[in-house]
């Protein structure tokens, strides 16, 4: 038959190519793999010419040749890192009929001057992100998601693959070094901040690296790793966990961002100083995410009367919004709510619950719109031990599309108008020493 073409979306780290050699190992196929990050010249994928010189055939035929076999799996890696035209034509254009099913049959490369039938070849295309890859070329891949993976699945991989192939690497025995469930987990925690499992490996190679030295010299060392040795061998964590969550200041809410690392949570930060009404934005933000702010801003200031706020204090405090970690680009819409929450926690002076975080787009008639990477916000969520999530209506499909064990622990609040985010996220109380406004 023939296969469809499938692309495997993720962030790095999560398998994607290596489930690429499992499907040709389960399917008894051989394998290849063409890395296109950076490929720049059509040619690379039609071949050349005969009539320039050192001309060759294109990178698919000439694999093709070195598996042997017209219907290998063929692993098309990084597609999201093609280069689009130039002066060397578009690769992205021309993979246009490597994988379209109806075309591949007919596949003409120029340095053969013959067609060749690509239909029996599997291709399997990996990318991390799907932004920066043709439309055409999208419509004729079925697209696979893989998500990041929860804690416990990170556990669980590196306890019966990365431990045991790392010590058979660094020639050790599996008796000579013993890393327990909560020795992972702390090494997970403090020490990799990512959805999938690279920077695990190697912070796991560096500890059994470390420790072969006392096996060579015969020292005395821990078989049983301890927390002391990891802090001695990795240093100080390198990940601090937030304490910005406990709600003590108001005008900050925590946001839950998409990444093509997996989610992340961010913070949006809203301080008020005497002056003429002026709204100031920081933070290395996108259009879209000053468009965000801007709407909130307005919003809160045109229904002013449903928060018991004073319209004319508008004009004479400014407003300075801030998301932290500056050097970071942010963008995209959906921190409008979180924005909006800011915004009115810092005008009420009320302050924000404990462990609630939110995502969702906003408008301008105070509707709250669903927004993407649901799966991988409510992982992040979960690594920051946040309890309450607060999103669009909309978005309830896609809770219903999660398996349980990833939300498990977390209470989700669905709303359709922004101004009930306020009662769900802000306390009655209002801070200790609220402004005094005039």
């Amino acid at each position: 038959m023939k296969s469809p073409i499938l692309c495997l979306l993720g962030p790095p780290g999560v398998g994607k190519t290596s489930l690429g050699k499992s499907i040709a190992r389960a399917v008894g196929r051989k394998y290849i793999r063409m890395s296109l990050g950076g490929l720049r010249d059509e040619a690379e994928i039609r071949g050349h010419r005969k009539t320039y010189i050192g001309a060759m055939p294109g990178r698919i035929i000439q694999s093709i040749k070195k598996s042997k076999a017209s219907n290998p799996v063929f692993v098309l890696d990084e597609i999201d890192k093609v280069i689009g035209a130039n002066i060397n034509g578009d690769p992205a254009a021309a993979l246009l009929e490597v994988l379209d099913p109806e075309q591949n049959s007919t596949f003409y490369d120029n340095y053969l001057e013959v067609e060749y039938d690509l239909s029996k070849v599997m291709f399997i295309a990996t990318a991390n992100s799907l932004a920066t890859i043709h439309p055409a070329l999208c419509d004729r891949m079925e697209i696979i998601d893989l998500s990041g993976y929860l804690i416990e699945e990170k556990i669980e991989i590196a306890r019966r693959h990365l431990v045991p192939k790392q010590l058979m690497e660094n020639g050790l025995k599996p008796k000579q070094l013993v890393f327990t469930d909560n020795i992972i987990e702390k090494i997970i925690q403090d020490y990799t901040r990512e959805s999938g499992v690279r920077a695990l490996e190697k912070n796991i190679a560096k500890i059994i690296r470390h420790q072969a030295r006392f096996i060579v010299s015969d020292e005395k060392y821990n078989k049983k790793l301890t927390e002391k040795d990891i802090k001695e061998i990795l240093g100080i964590s390198h990940f601090q966990h937030e304490d910005s969550l406990n709600g003590e200041i108001a005008g900050v809410v925590t946001g839950l961002a998409w990444t093509v690392y997996g989610g992340e949570i961010l913070f949006i930060e809203v301080s008020l100083s005497k002056g003429k009404g002026n709204l100031t934005l920081t933070g290395n933000l996108g259009e879209v995410m000053k468009e965000s702010a801007e709407i909130a801003y307005e919003y809160l200031k045109a229904h002013a009367h449903l928060l018991d706020i004073n319209p004319d204090i508008f004009e004479k405090w400014n407003v300075h919004i801030h998301v932290p970690e500056g050097a970071t680009p942010k963008d995209g819409p959906s921190a409008g709510i979180t924005m909006f929450t800011a915004l009115a926690s810092a005008f009420t002076q009320r302050k924000v619950k404990k462990n609630i975080a939110m995502t969702g787009e906003i408008t301008l008639r105070g509707k709250v719109m669903p927004v993407g990477g649901i799966k991988e916000k409510i992982l992040a969520a979960k690594r920051f031990q946040i309890t309450d999530i607060i999103l669009s209506k909309e978005n309830k499909k896609d809770i219903e599309d999660i398996k349980s064990d990833y939300i498990k622990g977390i209470k989700f609040h669905y709303i359709d108008e922004m101004i009930e985010a306020i009662d769900m996220a802000l306390l009655k109380t209002k801070v200790n020493d609220p402004i005094k406004f005039e």
